[in-house]
């Protein structure tokens, strides 16, 4: 099966399976992004938000027009933030923002749940390694890009390239089947 990548108006597809690396200045316009890599050719997409709030992310749909009716969000930082969490079927919470096998779960979840063309944001490994660190955020990524493969989903993760050491950002660039480089004016190379 083969998704259209639906980044920056690309019409080139990726087959199913494929996990893309989204590297990005702290600044960069990473939502614009996001939403048009979840808009299209999908059936369902989970967005695991190591960054916002589940209410940030339906801001965020909502604003870019993507159809939330399709969307399952995990939300790790109300916690941290003492917001209230009211579970439902399209909204989940981890115990803590370091909660990196829960997070594994939901996402081993959201496949068991669902058929038919599947999407994963992941927003972000950066946000993940500041609470849970460097070592543990590596080790759920690959455990998440392994899910990705053996459910026939395509996935994108974020990673801002100002905080990670060049040898960390490296690895993480090895590990994925796509890279996408979004400088700080917007401009975006895709590579292989």
């Amino acid at each position: 099966m083969d998704y259209t990548l639906g980044i920056d108006g690309s019409d080139r597809t990726v087959a199913g399976g494929t996990s893309i690396l989204l590297v990005h200045p702290s600044t960069g316009e990473t939502d614009r992004i996001d939403t048009n890599f979840l808009r299209d050719d999908t059936d369902h997409f989970l967005v695991i938000s190591t960054r916002t709030t589940a209410r940030e992310v339906r801001q965020k749909l909502d604003y870019y027009d993507v159809d939330d009716s399709r969307a399952v969000i995990l939300d790790t930082l109300s916690v941290e933030r003492g917001y209230s969490r009211r579970s439902s079927d399209s909204v989940h919470y981890v115990s803590a923002p370091d909660d990196v096998a829960g997070i594994v779960e939901q996402a081993e979840r959201f496949f068991d749940e669902y058929d038919g063309k599947l999407r994963v944001s992941f927003d972000s490994i950066t946000e993940l390694a500041y609470y849970a660190g460097e070592d543990e955020a590596r080790e759920a990524v690959e455990r998440l890009v392994d899910l990705i493969e053996e459910h026939d989903a395509v996935a994108l993760f974020h990673l801002s390239d100002e905080v990670h050491d060049e040898d960390t950002e490296t690895g993480y660039r090895d590990l994925f089947d796509v890279v996408v480089d979004l400088d700080v004016d917007g401009n975006v190379e895709i590579r292989d």
